[in-house]
């Protein structure tokens, strides 16, 4: 039986994938004498990828923690379909910034050397940047995360077992996930002098076990009945997440909310809303896209606007907008001409595949 669309989950991933956006993009908007002024909301930008990370744990139960507790999984096929998610993407923004990359050294545009690290390329092409194989952030940066993300799909088994034998008490579930999420954030703090939260190519494989575990619990909750009143809760933490990320309380705080949003939003699936508007479903479906393609056109636009402001890389605010909202269509474009076909022939080659490999089986069983 296929599991049911969460719509709004959906929906909700473009909020994280602008978070993000808003994070890397506010440092070169010009804002006069006040310009280095970050309000604290954007400053906390880098949790939208604590919001993703704790969604990935949920929706991988949802799709696939049944087939795990009951011996139908097939690890192969999962990891087959993970990786067509999600590194057609991520390979073609590789190659498009190391292009970017190499037009600019040929027409003496000034760029950060470490982009086209080169001692950091096997570990991009193998997603394997955020396990400490990569000597530097290089390449296309926010991809760590997808590396992280490898990671979490490779130990998937795990985090199955543990959720299948919790299923009849999402409480305690959600106790222990709760309390694993704020004791690795503030023992890794106490040992590495700086917060997990901000973990990249070092330490972003274990920036992602906290939350996809607390994912996890978050779902058996609502496997056993969820929330009573899902929209009034889904407002009352939207507005908490809000002040604590605008007055920049412990990031713990912050991405334990995310846990009870993300259940409170799914228990408003099929009650309509902006969340399941077609709108606000097809930028979710594209927020993958934003998230990847967010930093290789700030290479290309913010230089190239910089030529037209005097050479100054803080841009006016009517630069700078059409600047971020452009990040939108061209996601759209990533999406449906690369991510989406990408995945849909690397799929069907794997169901090829398997038929293939059960055709060539069933005559040696009879």
């Amino acid at each position: 039986m296929t599991p049911e669309n969460l719509k709004p989950l959906t929906s909700m991933r473009f909020l994280a994938a602008f978070w993000v956006v808003m994070f890397h993009y506010w440092p070169k908007l010009d804002l006069g004498a006040a310009t280095g002024w970050t309000p604290g909301l954007v400053a906390q930008g880098y949790l939208g990828v604590e919001l993703f990370f704790v969604l990935s744990g949920f929706i991988l139960c949802h799709v696939y923690l049944e087939a795990a507790g009951t011996g139908s999984f097939k690890y192969g096929s999962f990891l087959w379909a993970r990786l067509a998610r999600v590194y057609p993407l991520h390979l073609a923004t590789l190659i498009g910034v190391g292009l970017l990359g190499g037009v600019a050294a040929i027409v003496g545009i000034s760029i950060d050397s470490s982009i086209l690290s080169w001692a950091s390329l096997p570990a991009n092409l193998t997603l394997t940047q955020a396990w400490g194989l990569a000597p530097e952030a290089g390449w296309n940066h926010p991809s760590w995360s997808i590396s992280a993300e490898w990671f979490a799909y490779l130990c998937f088994p795990i985090f199955a077992w543990a959720a299948w034998r919790l299923r009849a008490r999402p409480g305690l579930a959600l106790a222990l996930a709760t309390g694993g999420l704020m004791t690795t954030y503030a023992v890794f703090e106490a040992l590495a002098g700086f917060p997990l939260t901000q973990a990249t190519i070092h330490w972003g494989a274990l920036r992602i076990v906290p939350c996809f575990a607390y994912g996890c619990a978050a779902y058996l909750a609502w496997r056993a009945g969820g929330l009573k009143r899902p929209g009034i809760v889904a407002g009352v933490t939207t507005g908490l997440i809000l002040v604590c990320a605008g007055l920049q309380v412990w990031d713990g705080v912050t991405v334990a909310l995310f846990g009870v949003l993300i259940l409170a939003l799914a228990g408003l699936t099929g009650r309509g809303g902006p969340l399941e508007s077609r709108t606000g479903v097809w930028l979710g479906e594209v927020s993958y896209a934003v998230y990847m393609v967010c930093v290789p056109w700030k290479l290309l636009a913010i230089n190239g606007l910089a030529r037209l402001n005097g050479g100054s890389e803080h841009l006016p605010w009517w630069m700078w907008v059409p600047a971020v909202l452009a990040i939108v269509p061209l996601a759209g474009l990533a999406h449906h001409l690369i991510e989406r076909p990408a995945r849909t022939a690397m799929r069907r080659w794997g169901e090829r595949h398997a038929s293939k490999g059960r055709r060539q089986i069933q005559p040696a069983a009879t």
